[in-house]
């Protein structure tokens, strides 16, 4: 059995001005990212590389004042929060999305920042996270991106792709990002472990499920997408 040489990637130089925390440790990230890219069939151009560390050094700058994450390590924050959201992008349909309990942005951030194209959502009931989004959102230039500081039930509108990342339950999720979907959208939920049976067997008599195993570049915990589109009547 013969195995293919890994594909050769091209790593930018990513200037450090404008970075507050990682310093020194840019060209190392910068090589991670470029590769896990790669690795996960993403073509990116060096502005959304840049955009993505930028955001990822404004997250751990913020974090202290703000409590984004308990992640404060620089590489581990960018395999367990950047790379990780980048996983779902090949997995996502078009159209415009809502990120619910988006926290510090992820994924809504990611996918904003790596399809310019798409009008995001990024919905939280804390203010100080919104805050954040906004903060960086500017700083980025992301026009797609609307980062609301709402509770789900209070917020309106109709979207193609709701999305959440560590939300509660799975039906929790499916009984509040309903009522936000538009026609024939789909839900998209990012897990660690896969939904037990009990799980989908509850949801099953409204909607089409299918788990997706998902491999994230240098994270060795489990991951998968559980993608949702509701049965017609």
């Amino acid at each position: 059995m013969t195995h293919s040489a890994p594909k050769s990637v091209s790593v930018p130089t990513i200037s450090p001005e404008g970075f507050a925390k990682l310093g020194s440790q840019l060209p190392a990230l910068t090589q991670t990212l470029a590769q896990s890219v790669v690795e996960l069939g993403l073509e990116l151009t060096d502005a959304q590389l840049r955009a993505l560390l930028l955001y990822l050094d404004q997250l751990l700058l913020w974090t202290k004042a703000y409590n984004l994450t308990a992640i404060t390590e620089p590489k581990e924050a960018l395999i367990k929060h950047i790379i990780d959201c980048l996983a779902i992008l090949p997995h996502l349909p078009q159209g415009s999305l809502l990120d619910i309990g988006t926290g510090a942005g992820l994924p809504a951030v990611i996918i904003a920042i790596c399809q310019p194209e798409r009008s995001c959502t990024a919905l939280d009931s804390n203010q100080k996270k919104i805050r954040f989004i906004k903060q960086v959102a500017s700083q980025l230039g992301l026009k797609n991106l609307t980062p609301v500081a709402s509770r789900i039930e209070a917020h309106e509108g109709s979207y193609d792709v709701v999305t959440s990342r560590a939300f509660a339950s799975l039906n929790d999720f499916v009984d509040m990002a309903r009522l936000r979907l538009a026609k024939q959208g789909r839900l998209s939920a990012m897990k660690g472990k896969a939904p037990t049976d009990d799980e989908l067997d509850s949801l099953a008599h409204k909607w089409h499920i299918t788990t997706v195993p998902l491999t994230v570049p240098r994270l060795h915990d489990s991951r998968h997408l559980i993608e949702l589109s509701m049965k017609n009547d």
